[in-house]
């Protein structure tokens, strides 16, 4: 088993070496380093979100949350699918006529204060931060498992490898190996469920009827509640998922890297479709895990079930393909975490540097010297954090990602398109409020307070019973967007407002000026 998990990791670590090569051959701008130079097609934007999104938690996190809990893996799963609805009808098209490299470039297309820019740019670098945490947790619990290296050295390990890949290939070469990255994890996933479905006859009903003997909550386990026992809990949960994903920077950048909104809308169809049955092969694998491999035995591996996958990979399919689902997982976690660097760091040189300290007027040069010293910077800040956070689900950290993105960034998008009174200050406040009070919740909350010594990062009560927030911070970064725009409403009233202009720019792509010369 060693020596075939070595020779597939091998390979995957070359094959994206050898692309980071070819694509640093072409990243000798700023455009395509932050963009890679706008020019990928739908299919292949469809496939980059696709191996965006299958990330870590979504393969190694689903498959262990269905595995341990049951119904309750659905309410991490079906929120997640239906956001891009949300993504295909607000925002991706005005998202692309609007962008340039950055969210904060779509902001600032009418709020045109460096203080808005800089605000959107810190919300960007936190979520960044907070989504890369899930990935890295993923990276150690899986070599921990393989190769028997300790945890906090494999967190490490992985943050360099994807270190070196991020400062030479940007986002041409995070591109390219998401969209293989895609292919492998589908294809992988394809085998695995159909091997595990043999031995269940391919009998999809009788995997439901034996899994309510595979574990000590009987049929209640094919029933809500085993870990969301509260319904509040539950619907807090969805409510982030589904309006989380159209707030992601990481993700949002994607529509950047099409040449028109055209392309965009193709790219987000592309993506559903590959989600919507990678989805369905997930629910049947986590439950599969439950029967064949046993709780007992996924709990060991890792308490958090992020293991199931590789476990019932090796059960159904022996070593070779247990190290090949763990090397594609291992490609996963490395293309979207260099995925997520790229991201930050663009919004560090773009917005932070050649913006507000350079006014714009920084060189090509300056500004890939700077997103490569921010991508170093951003890599250690969530290797640290990491590494206390081994016995979180990797699915449930981003989640939270999800939340403080539908919280703090959504509500500006979608006033900053759509609402003629939005204001600058409204952006400001409802950005930094809607980020504060979802951090501030999740901090008081069941997930870093618990009665039960071990369950949490610290013993006591939690102040705020809810896992999940969303229920409350989402409207509260809506409310404050409001409230902003109220207190902002007289000084703001002299200004030169553009939102005629942005609202034919978000629709048709071209400016008013464009359109009467049309």
């Amino acid at each position: 088993m060693g020596i075939n998990v070595i020779i597939l990791f091998a390979i995957m670590s070359v094959g994206t070496l050898l692309i980071t090569y070819y694509a640093s051959k072409k990243t000798k701008t700023a455009s395509s380093f932050y963009t890679a130079g706008g020019g990928l097609t739908a299919r292949q934007n469809g496939l980059a979100l696709a191996g965006d999104f299958m990330s870590a938690s979504t393969f190694l996190g689903l498959i262990g949350a269905f595995a341990l809990t049951g119904f309750d893996g659905f309410f991490l799963m079906f929120g997640a699918l239906v956001s891009f609805l949300v993504v295909l009808f607000l925002v991706a098209e005005p998202l692309r006529n609007l962008g340039k490299y950055t969210l904060g470039d779509m902001i600032t297309t009418r709020y045109k204060y460096k203080q808005v820019r800089g605000v959107t740019a810190f919300n960007t670098l936190f979520i960044s931060i907070f989504y890369m945490l899930g990935q890295l947790v993923a990276a150690g619990a899986l070599f921990k498992l393989l190769l028997g290296i300790p945890y906090n050295v494999s967190v490490i390990i992985v943050g360099i490898v994807m270190l070196i890949f991020v400062l030479f290939g940007g986002m041409t070469a995070t591109s390219w190996v998401q969209i293989i990255k895609a292919v492998l994890l589908v294809g992988g996933t394809f085998i695995l469920f159909c091997l595990v479905m043999w031995k269940f006859h391919f009998n999809f009903l009788d995997v439901f009827t034996q899994v309510k003997t595979a574990t000590p909550f009987k049929g209640d386990f094919l029933l809500p509640g085993i870990k969301y026992a509260s319904g509040w809990d539950a619907a807090s949960l969805s409510l982030g998922l589904i309006l989380g994903t159209a707030g992601l920077p990481h993700i949002l950048v994607r529509f950047l890297t099409v040449p028109n909104a055209q392309v965009a809308r193709k790219s987000v169809v592309w993506v559903m479709w590959i989600m919507g049955g990678f989805h369905i092969m997930v629910i049947f694998l986590g439950l599969g895990a439950t029967k064949l491999v046993g709780l007992k035995s996924i709990v060991e591996a890792n308490p958090a079930g992020n293991m199931a996958a590789p476990l019932l990979a090796k059960l159904v399919g022996g070593d070779f393909l247990f190290a090949f689902i763990s090397a594609v997982s291992f490609a996963t976690i490395l293309a979207v975490v260099a995925g997520i660097v790229v991201t930050g760091a663009s919004a560090f040189s773009h917005d932070f540097y050649n913006e507000i300290i350079k006014d714009g007027k920084a060189t090509e040069k300056q500004q890939m010297f700077m997103a490569r010293g921010a991508s170093i910077a951003i890599t250690v800040i969530s290797i640290l954090l990491s590494l206390f956070l081994q016995q979180f689900n990797v699915a449930f950290l981003a989640s939270i990602a999800f939340t403080i993105a539908a919280s703090s960034n959504l509500p500006v998008i979608l006033f900053t398109i759509y609402w003629r009174k939005f204001n600058k200050t409204g952006a400001m406040i409802g950005m930094i409020a809607g980020l504060a009070c979802t951090v501030l919740l999740v901090a008081i909350g069941p997930n870093v307070w618990s009665p039960v010594e071990g369950a949490a990062l610290f013993t006591g009560k939690p102040l705020f019973p809810l896992a999940s927030p969303g229920i409350v911070s989402i409207p509260f970064g809506f409310l404050a967007c409001y409230i902003g725009t109220v207190i902002g409403a007289k000084k703001n009233a002299a200004s030169d407002d553009n939102y005629a202009e942005i609202l034919v720019k978000s629709t048709t792509g071209s400016d008013i000026k464009g359109i009467a010369n049309h």
